[in-house]
């Protein structure tokens, strides 16, 4: 029997262990200390941003993000349905209510044109998602945001090295947020980050992410003790996480060069399932956005048919999982938000998409998906064999 093929695999440089040990000799555990200041300088340096402040998850930056935001009860956040829940949970934590509102049928992120009709007074900020590291239509957004002064938040958790029209996912808003979670393509276990370019932004980010207290500004010698000052938490990652974090940075080109290699095969090879008049459809990347390969996915014509191939595909020991049930239809997301339109593309395409095994070094396992794919999708004689991957 053949071995099962997992739908992630968190890659391991073999470095991870060395920055342990040199972590532990250096017996700065809590955070904020060596290899934090080390990752949070690679990606103000990668990304070309002013400051970034490693979190706990990607959760605690949106967290970080909504207190920022100044969001109180009454406020309103849009946002698309189609996303994980921290998204929306950012919000809600804080007594305000998440807009939702539909997504794009091309790219899956959400429609900027739907955005424009949920504004109302009480809305005080856009959560941006950049869905399978794809970027949104940033530019219409920006001006949608800028025009009603609003403040722009984009949850970057997918896209780490994705781009839109050249420029960094992530760079865009006012505040992004990235994960480093074990499902990512650079991993720390758990793990995120908080960007900015923002001074003012960046200056209070430090104080929240210190449960409130000005100790970044002790630390400095900027005032001789520290006291609480503004809300917060506790939302630094531990010296342990950021050692582990630092050598998956560093080998982040290869690992993003790896991914975007498994996910062309993928694209390559599965292209007469859209060829057969079978209502599959692979993923659409716009010609402006460069994606970082963090999945792939196709859309079935169906439901049902959805279903077979997961559980098709799970007897032969492939985990092909589908994604969010859209947060607007859950039972947290009706008490807790409104939705606004029809969201019919949202209510759609989230029962259609199933999700293919996706990772580092990921050579004949990939070959093995795409045979299986297309033997159960593809009638007799009309599959073909892909070619080997170099």
């Amino acid at each position: 029997m053949s071995s099962s093929i997992p739908f992630n695999r968190p890659p391991i440089t073999g470095r991870e262990l060395d920055a342990l040990r040199e972590a532990i000799d250096r017996r700065e555990l809590a955070g904020d200390g060596h290899f934090s200041k080390q990752c949070e300088k690679w990606l103000v340096e990668r990304l070309g941003v002013a400051r970034a402040l490693l979190t706990h998850s990607c959760t605690a930056a949106l967290e970080m993000a909504a207190i920022l935001a100044d969001l109180a009860p009454g406020d309103e956040v849009i946002m698309p349905s189609f996303t994980f829940v921290s998204t929306a949970n950012a919000v809600v934590l804080r007594g305000a209510t998440p807009v939702f509102v539909d997504i794009r049928p091309d790219t899956l992120n959400i429609d900027e044109r739907a955005v424009e009709a949920a504004i109302t007074p009480r809305t005080k900020a856009i959560f941006v998602v950049h869905y399978a590291g794809v970027c949104a239509e940033m530019d219409p957004l920006r001006e949608i945001a800028a025009a009603h002064r609003l403040l722009l938040i984009e949850d970057a958790a997918q896209a780490l090295l994705s781009s839109y029209r050249g420029r960094p996912a992530g760079t865009f808003g006012d505040l992004a947020c990235f994960s480093f979670h074990a499902s990512k393509n650079l991993v720390s276990g758990e793990g995120g980050a908080l960007v900015t370019s923002e001074s003012a932004l960046a200056r209070r980010a430090e104080i929240v992410r210190e449960k409130g207290t000005n100790r970044s500004q002790f630390l400095l010698g900027l005032v001789d003790k520290y006291t609480w000052v503004d809300i917060g938490s506790s939302y630094l990652p531990s010296e342990l996480v950021a050692a582990f974090l630092l050598p998956q940075l560093e080998a982040a080109t290869a690992i993003t060069a790896d991914r975007r290699a498994t996910w062309a095969f993928y694209h390559a090879a599965l292209a007469d399932l859209e060829s057969q008049d079978i209502g599959v459809r692979r993923p659409v990347i716009p010609e402006h956005c460069e994606h970082n390969g963090h999945l792939y996915y196709l859309l079935l014509p169906n439901r049902a048919r959805r279903d077979d191939l997961i559980a098709a595909l799970r007897a032969q020991g492939i985990d092909a999982p589908f994604h969010y049930i859209p947060l607007h239809s859950s039972d947290a997301g009706r008490r807790f938000g409104r939705a606004v339109g029809n969201l019919r593309f949202t209510d759609d395409l989230s029962q259609r998409l199933v999700r293919l095994p996706l990772w580092n070094d990921m050579h004949q396992e990939c070959e093995r998906v795409i045979a299986c794919v297309q033997s159960l999708l593809l009638p007799p004689g009309r599959q073909r064999q892909a070619s080997p991957r170099a």
